[in-house]
């Protein structure tokens, strides 16, 4: 028998995909699985910044005005088809799913910048479809997103945020925004930049190479209490409380760089904006120009580095080995799938460093009054009951709030492996109807 040859592109995929979370194989989990009765309605959007995104607008067959609509969105992932709409859709609710200006690639998010696609989506439902009432459902990422928008929605314009993390000017002072009735959070974390904060590995010594670490911090070597997977590890307190330091002075770090980064864009603004710019040698002003307008990428190595991942120890749940995106954290930590892997400084800065961004739920919770209703899944790999999900709900200032939670469900409520039907999902709409029907219908 002759030899076979493999292509090298095939064998990389065969052996990414062993170490990719196998609910990721069949699908996006988000997605919904089942028909529904519905009408769609697809969408091209456009944000007060004249910036356009793309939406599928569900409204129940027959109604094509529901009076009560939800909008799902996230910084990056595709929600127009999430798995919480064919309940609603059968209640007469519609349902907004749409992406942000950055489908699949956070690359250049800048949240005071996606919020304003919130916004345009809550106003072509109130303004253009004839709801009177939205909801915001914010699954993962989408719950932070969500958060900042209504906090800023319901600020006068004045005493919104001017200026974004990195130094440049928002819009947020200039637009009309109309809030929204009612938040959702559903497996929603802090936000990414408290994602990362928990994700970063602190081992890594130069962000040039990724290579290059500290062995007293590497979470993933057995010297360090590191176990061979799926085994579960056993981490020190006195080790823990190196990591989380580290975590915090890398991340310090690496603001710093996109900081120096961003200031030498400010320098060139200001340069333009002086008082004699048009004299100036065209070299110097052309320096200035490219200066100006260079967009850096920063590639950020290793952020998949959670002890929690590895270690049930530490606040227990139903959760399995491994992280939401792999079950060989300890590999993938080295592979460009994880969070923040490319980002540009002004992105760093506003959404994934988690001591400069405003995308925080520990933060704008307190300003949102409305209705809010916070779900936590039991299992989920990502977010955790006492540091994530209660430590929101307590920091929501609404009177009318309430935490559900569900041992066993997942991040996304999905199914098990190779299950089409998600009893999680049904659980999970069973109070949520409700809980909206009390309150909106």
């Amino acid at each position: 028998m002759g030899t076979v040859l493999i292509p090298l592109s095939l064998l990389v995929s065969l052996s990414l995909v062993t170490i990719i979370a196998k609910t990721y194989w069949g699908g996006a989990p988000y997605h919904f699985r089942k028909k529904v009765d519905a009408d769609v309605e697809p969408l091209l959007l456009r944000a007060a910044d004249f910036r356009e995104f793309q939406g599928l607008y569900w409204t129940p067959r027959g109604n094509p005005r529901p009076k009560v609509a939800v909008v799902c969105m996230h910084p990056r992932v595709d929600f127009t088809r999430h798995y919480t709409f064919p309940r609603l859709l059968e209640r007469g609710i519609g349902c907004l799913g749409a992406n942000t200006r950055n489908p699949n690639n956070d690359t250049d998010t800048v949240h005071e910048e996606i919020i304003l696609d919130v916004a345009a989506a809550v106003r072509f439902l109130k303004e253009f479809r004839g709801a009177e009432k939205v909801i915001l459902i914010g699954n993962s990422g989408g719950g932070s997103l969500n958060a900042l928008f209504q906090s800023q929605a319901t600020k006068p314009a004045k005493e919104r945020i001017a200026i974004a993390p990195g130094g440049l000017p928002t819009r947020l002072t200039q637009v009309d925004l109309i809030s929204a009735d009612g938040i959702v959070h559903i497996s929603a974390h802090r936000g990414e930049g408290a994602v990362l904060m928990n994700v970063i590995d602190p081992s890594v010594i130069d962000e040039l190479d990724p290579r290059a670490t500290d062995p007293s911090l590497d979470m993933y070597d057995p010297r360090n209490g590191f176990r061979p997977p799926p085994e579960w590890s056993r981490y020190a307190p006195e080790f823990l409380e190196c990591y989380r330091a580290a975590q915090v002075e890398r991340v310090k770090r690496i603001d710093a760089i996109a900081q120096k980064k961003m200031n030498a864009v400010l320098e060139a603004i200001a340069a333009m904006e002086a008082p004699g710019f048009d004299e100036r040698p065209e070299s110097e002003r052309r320096e200035i120009e490219r200066a100006r307008h260079l967009e850096e990428v920063m590639v950020v190595y290793r952020t998949m580095a959670n002890p929690y991942y590895v270690d049930n120890t530490l606040e227990p749940s139903a959760r399995v080995y491994g992280s939401l995106l792999s079950h060989r954290p300890d590999l993938m930590n080295h592979r460009l799938l994880g969070f923040a892997r490319t980002v540009t400084p002004r992105a760093w800065l506003s959404t994934w460093s988690g001591l400069q961004t405003n995308a925080d739920l520990l933060k704008t919770m307190p300003d949102i009054k409305e209705p809010t209703l916070v779900v936590h899944a039991g299992a989920d790999q990502e977010i955790y009951r006492e540091s994530d999900a209660l430590r929101i709900f307590e920091a929501a200032a609404a009177v009318d709030k309430t935490f559900i939670e569900f041992e066993t469900a997942r991040h996304y409520f999905e199914p098990d492996f190779d299950q089409k039907e998600s009893p999680a999902v049904e659980a999970l709409m069973d109070r949520l109807i409700p809980w909206i029907e009390e309150r909106f219908l």
